[in-house]
């Protein structure tokens, strides 16, 4: 990108010690017109220029200059993704504040934690729902001067102190820039590179959530070297449809879409992901697995309910694309004429139509992360000629360690190191890396950060793995998960639930087996695959406890399960670790009741505490168990479900070295 000749006065040049906010103003002065946001409202996309986003950021922290913001204290954003809550994240790093984006969907219970330990200031939230959560938890939270929300519906006669709307912050921030002309732009340009930026915390899958603080520097420079690599620019476009809180959605739809000045769109709402994704057709996206699957899922489902002609071409189609799609997409010689012209009219009746569906038409790039991807999963996705690719890192390394490079894209690795990324794997296994993205520290943890971090700036990550000979990093697990059996074999639940996960009937996975003889698995299905499955075979059922316990369920999941033993099999490291045995929970993993994290991580340990009756019950060879089980509902009540669940059996398949 070639660096704009610009007035100091408005902004600096764009180079690389550039801040977030620093690149806003650069944006502005060199493409003043072009689309920064496009949200979409009452079913029409609205869009907001970067010299109109600039004056907006610069207007609201005018306001929170005037509502007592100072640099370092802690700013608080709660919401789906929003304009001007993204311009609320800005404004606050205009004034050297450090903007804190939280889960929307937690309970008010479970913000008192973060609330407490940043000592936020003032809240920045989306509407009504976030306004009285926070209102809720404010006696608890001495700190928190001010509730500010975007969204006035419904909240016209709230009268409390220290609650107001966005519009009248931009009131303030109109007078206190009248009274304080140019104070906020001098409070820009004294910004420096190695300041504070941002904080986000950890999803507490074994204890309280840790604040990770990273600096500008530490989230722009990898940020910035990826986007050279991939050639990432302003006519890029992105759907912003993640939670704020995830680094992911932070590096793809803040820091990359600052440094690059592409445009991000958001969602009217999540139940309208789909329908704007194709409307959209972004060229750069990112998803994690489960949103991948869920997607899969979709596809699945409505080619049951295809004709049988439409169901064979299907599967004709795809098992070309299966055969050849990944082959092509990495530019492999090898493909025959025959197979690309097959692949030609496939891509005309299948994959074009497909790819349209799913909103992914116009993608050059799309990134998947977040934990390990089931490699059918990966495979169907490039099959369809959509150039999906692993990366691997954590809210510590600002995500960039592992990057795959065109033409080297393998399902059972991340890729090799991003330029500047240094990755060593230590005897035990784990993997050690040192990087300009790490964390500057954990918040007011000093003992947490030592552990983690040693006096040369490696950082311990926690994940186990190693490099293969193309010198591409393979994860197996992480490091504390990976154990063995009885009989000492390699024992990696993540990499089975993985596989189990593959299949649209299920939705989650848990995998026990650590110094046991064999392995058992909890399955939660996917209601709505399993449900229309059941549809078309006039099978009732009255609820998810109901579906659950149908025998045709049991062997329908039953299936799933001895698939993946079929495929385990031809690994030797894991052949051993074939499921057993097999139950299917009454009842879905929920973060609110504490079993997944609000990024959907399981929580095993606490699962496997939680309903040690059921793991007890599938080790010593029983066939049922009863349960009751505490749930918490959307209202805050608590309540109980109870059932009889029936353990079932897989059959193995016999390892091919004993075989021999």
């Amino acid at each position: 990108m070639a660096e704009p000749a610009v007035s100091a006065s408005h902004s600096k040049p764009m180079g690389p010690s550039l801040t977030f906010p620093q690149w806003l103003l650069a944006h502005a002065s060199k493409r003043p017109d072009a689309a920064a946001i496009r949200e979409k409202q009452l079913g029409i996309w609205q869009t907001t220029s970067w010299s109109a986003l600039s004056d907006l950021v610069l207007q609201l922290a005018a306001g929170l200059a005037a509502r007592g913001l100072q640099r370092g204290d802690h700013l608080a954003l709660i919401g789906d993704n929003r304009p001007r809550l993204y311009a609320s994240m800005i404004a606050a790093q205009c004034l050297g504040a450090i903007p804190v984006p939280m889960y929307q969907d937690a309970v008010a219970a479970e913000m008192v934690y973060v609330f407490r330990d940043a000592a936020i200031r003032i809240a920045v939230v989306e509407d009504q729902e976030q306004t009285d959560k926070v209102l809720e938890i404010r006696e608890h939270c001495p700190q928190l001067a001010a509730i500010i929300y975007d969204n006035e519906r419904g909240l016209r006669n709230y009268q409390q102190s220290g609650v107001e709307s966005l519009n009248a912050l931009l009131q303030a921030g109109a007078a206190y820039e009248k009274a304080h002309p140019g104070k906020v732009r001098r409070s820009v340009d004294e910004g420096g590179f190695h300041d504070d930026c941002a904080m986000f915390y950890t999803s507490g899958t074994t204890g309280h959530p840790k604040g990770v603080v990273h600096t500008h520097a530490s989230l722009i420079l990898p940020s910035k070297t990826v986007s050279e690599q991939e050639r990432l620019g302003p006519d890029d476009e992105v759907l912003a449809y993640l939670p704020m809180a995830w680094i992911g959605q932070n590096i793809f739809s803040y820091a990359q879409w600052l440094i690059n000045g592409f445009t991000i769109n958001m969602p009217e709402s999540q139940d309208t992901v789909m329908i704007d994704m194709r409307e959209v057709g972004p060229t750069y996206y990112f998803a994690p697995p489960r949103v991948l699957e869920a997607l899969l899922t979709t596809v699945t489902i409505r080619m049951e309910d295809a004709s049988p002609v439409k169901q064979k071409l299907f599967r004709y189609y795809m098992a070309l694309a299966k055969r050849v799609g990944g082959r092509m997409l990495d530019g492999d010689p090898e493909v025959g004429l025959l197979e690309r012209l097959q692949y030609q009219l496939g891509d005309l009746l299948i994959y074009g139509p497909l790819r349209n569906a799913l909103g992914m038409s116009r993608i050059k790039l799309a990134f998947t992360a977040g934990e390990a991807i089931g490699p059918d999963l990966f495979a169907f996705y490039r099959s369809l000629g959509i150039n999906l690719k692993q990366l691997y890192g954590s809210t510590e390394t600002a995500v960039w360690v592992c990057v795959q490079a065109d033409g080297h894209v393998r399902a059972d690795t991340v890729g090799k190191p991003v330029p500047g990324v240094e990755v060593r794997i230590v005897n035990s296994g784990e993997i050690l890396v040192r990087s300009p993205g790490l964390l500057r520290e954990y918040y007011k943890n000093p003992q947490a950060t030592a552990e983690v971090r040693d006096s040369e700036g490696w950082y311990r990550t926690g994940d186990a793995g190693y490099f293969d000979q193309e010198g591409q990093l393979r994860i197996i697990d992480r490091a504390k998960d990976v154990g063995q059996l009885a009989n000492g074999a390699l024992f990696a639940p993540k990499y089975i639930e993985n596989k189990l996960k593959f299949f649209p009937y299920i939705k989650e996975a848990v995998a026990f087996g650590q110094g046991q003889s064999q392995v058992c698995c909890f399955i939660n299905i996917d209601f709505e695959a399993c449900g229309n499955w059941a549809e078309r075979r006039n099978l009732p059922y009255a609820g998810y406890n109901d579906l659950a316990a149908k025998a045709e369920v049991y062997d329908l999941i039953q299936d799933c399960v001895q698939q993946v033993n079929a495929d385990l099999v031809s690994d030797p490291k894991l052949a051993d670790s074939q499921v057993s045995r097999f139950l299917i929970l009454h009842k879905e993993l929920d973060p609110d009741d504490d079993e997944l994290t609000r990024t959907r991580k399981v929580r095993r340990g606490f699962i496997a505490q939680k309903y040690s009756v059921l793991v007890d019950a599938m080790f010593a060879g029983k066939d049922s168990q009863y349960v009751e089980t505490q749930v918490k509902f959307e209202d805050g009540r608590s309540g109980m479900v109870s059932a009889t669940l029936r353990i079932a059996d897989a059959k193995r398949q016999p390892s091919l070295a004993k075989a021999a």
